[in-house]
């Protein structure tokens, strides 16, 4: 067994950016005093087929979290099947085999609820799984529930064409939203036809065969390839003990998933850097301005992340003190990352009028120069490391988000230990830092645009925003291309 020692970790400079209080009415009360994150021990151990279990122990209140996790996620879609990874997780708590007999979906919902929780499932890029939390009394039953669930599903007919209907119903919902269409036309522009440039369309989903859900299942659901996190209210002895009952014997099916084609670097594949999707009717236009981020393993990701916190990382960062404080052009503006094995996208998402969607877009970009031009202030910056930390110290506080937060790390090949470092790394970015990786990295050749919105009601300006700017009517639009439709 490895055991990692955490320690305590003092937030003392997370208040350090706040000012004296300011008479009057409206004056923002006083700091509280000073709290620390404090992780507790993580207790690794493999059992003999394979499967990795962690164990987070924490006695302040009686609940225990359970989440199993396979490396089955999205980045295991195969071409022109966005979609199969998401749709086979779907399905596991949809009739499983229990005692050697079928059980339906309600009878195992009902099961869940026995036990005072429910079964929660999730598909992420790298990972499928599932998640209870229940009382200590009630773990043994809910670890027998996900396994039979996780290792023996019943991947029924029906159950897939009902799970198709509602995912394509739910598309539909989306392509009628300026905000997802552009969304999703950007991550097709900017990562090409790479694995993670794909998204879910009604065709992809539609040619998803109940055997590929089958194979999909026996070759990404492994015990090698798997990870159990028990965190709460738990032993080590009890947790060890209760896993080796309920997924000892899993078995490997010597199968596994076709490895992605993964690129070095972001496609960037379309030539023109302004996609503007024509949608007659909408009542505002989506704006998504995309530009590269750091990739999984780079040394520069705290710096990143305090980077996309000063742009996009709440009320006061500078996308919306810009575009909604100052302007009300929009209810809000934001900006998201994400890093893969191959790069990292990050991106900037508004909601706006259609005329006044050039005027975005221009403002998102000399935000971006403002980032690269000078460095933040060091009051501002530690208000928006501030969010960071304050973000990850709420997610320690629940049992659940204990449990996501080292499933995290795994699940991104980090070392367990750099949650004991995270509060120090993120206070320790320095303005200087972040200009300079803005600078290097969100250059105007980089970025791309997409705005959808109804173009004939659009102002002039949007057809000027970029005099090579590719236009696309939705009705036309091929998410499952780089280039967004088929060549005439």
């Amino acid at each position: 067994m490895n055991r990692r020692a955490f320690v305590t970790l003092g937030l003392t400079s997370v208040a350090s950016g706040a000012g004296a209080s300011t008479p009057g009415f409206d004056a923002p009360p006083e700091p509280g005093p000073q709290r620390a994150v404090q992780l507790p021990l993580i207790h690794e151990f493999r059992l003999p087929s394979g499967l990795q279990l962690l164990v987070v122990p924490r006695s302040s209140a009686p609940l225990v979290t359970a989440a199993v996790y396979v490396r089955a996620g999205r980045e295991a879609d195969p071409n022109l099947r966005a979609g199969l990874a998401a749709l086979t997780a779907s399905l596991l708590g949809k009739g499983a085999v229990r005692g050697g007999k079928p059980i339906s979906a309600s009878v195992l919902a009902r099961q869940a609820e026995a036990l005072g929780s429910t079964l929660d499932g999730s598909t992420g890029w790298r990972s499928a799984g599932l998640q209870m939390t229940v009382t200590p009394p009630k773990l043994d039953a809910a670890l027998a529930l996900m396994s039979d669930v996780l290792r023996r599903p019943l991947l029924a007919a029906e159950e897939l064409e009902r799970a198709r209907v509602q995912a394509v119903d739910g598309l539909k919902v989306t392509m009628a939203s300026p905000a997802d269409v552009a969304a999703l036309a950007a991550r097709r522009v900017f990562w090409g036809d790479s694995v993670y440039g794909a998204a879910p369309t009604p065709a992809s989903l539609r040619r998803i065969t109940r055997s590929e859900v089958q194979r999909f299942h026996a070759q990404g659901y492994q015990p090698d390839q798997a990870l159990l996190v028990l965190a709460g209210d738990v032993t080590s002895a009890q947790a060890r003990a209760l896993a080796e009952q309920h997924f000892g014997g899993w078995k490997r099916s010597g199968l596994g998933l076709a490895q992605p084609q993964l690129r070095a670097v972001p496609a960037l594949a379309l030539g023109s850097q302004t996609v503007i999707i024509d949608m007659p009717g909408s009542g505002q236009s989506g704006v998504v301005v995309a530009a590269p981020y750091v990739h999984l393993g780079s040394p520069e990701r705290r710096i990143a992340e305090v980077a996309n916190a000063l742009l996009g990382g709440g009320y006061s960062a500078r996308l919306n003190q810009e575009v909604r404080i100052k302007r009300g052009l929009s209810y809000g503006a934001s900006s998201g990352a994400e890093s893969h094995a191959a790069g990292g996208l990050w991106t900037a998402q508004v909601q706006t009028a259609h005329n006044t969607a050039a005027q975005v877009v221009q403002l998102v970009a000399e935000e971006l120069r403002r980032a690269a031009r000078e460095p933040a202030s060091a009051e501002e910056l530690n208000a928006r490391k501030a969010t960071l930390v304050g973000s990850f110290a709420r997610q320690l506080e629940t049992t659940a988000g204990l449990a996501g937060q080292v499933a995290s790390q795994w699940l991104q090949g980090r070392p367990l230990a750099e949650l004991s470092s995270y509060v120090e790394q993120v206070m320790a970015v320095t303005p200087e830092q972040v200009r300079d990786f803005a600078e290097r990295t969100w250059t105007p050749q980089s970025l791309r645009t997409v705005v959808a919105g109804d173009l004939n009601t659009a102002s002039a300006t949007l057809r000027d925003l970029d005099p090579q700017a590719r236009i696309i009517a939705v009705d036309k639009l091929d998410l499952e291309r780089s280039g967004l439709r088929a060549e005439p």
